[in-house]
């Protein structure tokens, strides 16, 4: 087992790895009669001294399992160090009265803290918060060797399939994994492709709405308040009252309550309602800006914009973005219909 470790560490030029591995071999391993005394000074007396004598028989056990997580691009010594750790805290916590040896126990610490600074360490973008994408992240290659699904790219749907089955979770998670262990990759990263050079960011789009769409909402908002204002000046004293109180305003009232005001039936109220409400949308369709002016003028070239092909110029945004401005525009206008 130490020539496996020496070999693999001599692979990667690391000497002071190599003197590491062979210094901890000249540790004993520790009986469980010797195991269970000094497990217990700890577990009464904090024995600091016993602690170690502990930690240093069992340091060959966290060679072995880092080394099975040497494939991740992290370094070797980092990996053992976390190991180290969590052999510490399972001296801490062992209870050698349950009848178990601590390497059995200890292997469990060992392997959490190992695989939590992979999982921290991997990528730069945080990976395995849950229990499924843990399972998947140290288990889909495997599983990819298993099945011999070699591919490039995404998985066949056959992989997928098996895998999910083979690991207990869903298609879309080994889907979603099998493409973050792809790598991380820089979005001013360079690309070669039949559209030319350019970067990754190149090719992101914004579906936010650009300052033209917004300065055109504020326009439209502002026209449609001044036009309401106007419209509703010009209906009746309890046309008004009625249209505010059923229609312009957060908490309506009923038209029960209002026919008991006016002293009129209910169905009368409903019709005065509605009256007013036509009569209102027929004086704002007049105050708002005719098809000729400045403000229709500027919602036609953003129509006309939407209409470009898709590798046409723009002065303000990309055909898509302005597709969603004139639909939005469109939209608004309707609601005065």
């Amino acid at each position: 087992m130490s020539t496996a470790w020496s070999d693999s560490a001599d692979q990667r030029g690391d000497a002071g790895l190599i003197r590491y591995l062979e210094d901890i071999r000249r540790f004993p391993m520790l009986g469980r009669e010797e195991e269970a005394r000094l497990a217990r000074l700890v577990r009464a007396n904090d024995d600091a001294a016993a602690a170690e004598v502990l930690i240093t028989s069992h340091l060959r056990l966290v060679g072995k399992v880092a080394m099975q997580h040497r494939g991740y691009g992290l370094p070797i010594a980092d990996v053992i160090e976390e190991g180290n750790i969590g052999l510490m805290q399972a001296v801490r916590r062992f209870d050698p009265d349950r009848e178990c040896r601590l390497a059995t126990y200890a292997i469990w610490w060992i392997r959490a803290t190992i695989q939590e600074y992979v999982l921290r360490s991997w990528s730069m973008v945080k990976i395995g918060t849950t229990a499924n994408q843990k399972k998947l992240f140290f288990g889909l290659r495997r599983a990819k060797s298993r099945l011999e699904a070699f591919e490039q790219g995404d998985l066949h749907p056959r992989h997928v399939a098996a895998i999910a089955t083979l690991l207990g979770v869903h298609d879309y998670e080994v889907v979603e994994m099998n493409r973050r262990l792809a790598g991380d990759r820089a979005l001013n990263a360079p690309i070669n492709g039949e559209d030319g050079a350019g970067e990754w960011q190149d090719r992101l789009v914004d579906d936010r709405p650009d300052s033209e769409a917004l300065l055109l909402a504020r326009e439209q908002a502002s026209s449609r308040s001044a036009a309401l204002h106007a419209a509703i000046q010009h209906l009746r004293p309890r046309e008004r009252r009625i249209l505010e109180a059923r229609r312009l305003t957060d908490r309506p009232l009923t038209l029960g309550v209002l026919a008991e005001e006016f002293g009129l039936s209910r169905e009368r109220i409903r019709q005065i309602e509605v009256r007013a409400f036509a009569n209102l949308q027929k004086a704002m369709r007049q105050d708002l800006p005719a098809p000729g002016s400045q403000a229709a003028s500027r919602l036609g070239r953003v129509r006309a914009r939407s209409r470009r092909p898709a590798g046409a110029a723009t002065d303000f945004a990309p055909p898509a973005a302005a597709r969603v401005r004139a639909g939005a525009a469109v939209g608004e206008m309707a609601l005065l219909g």
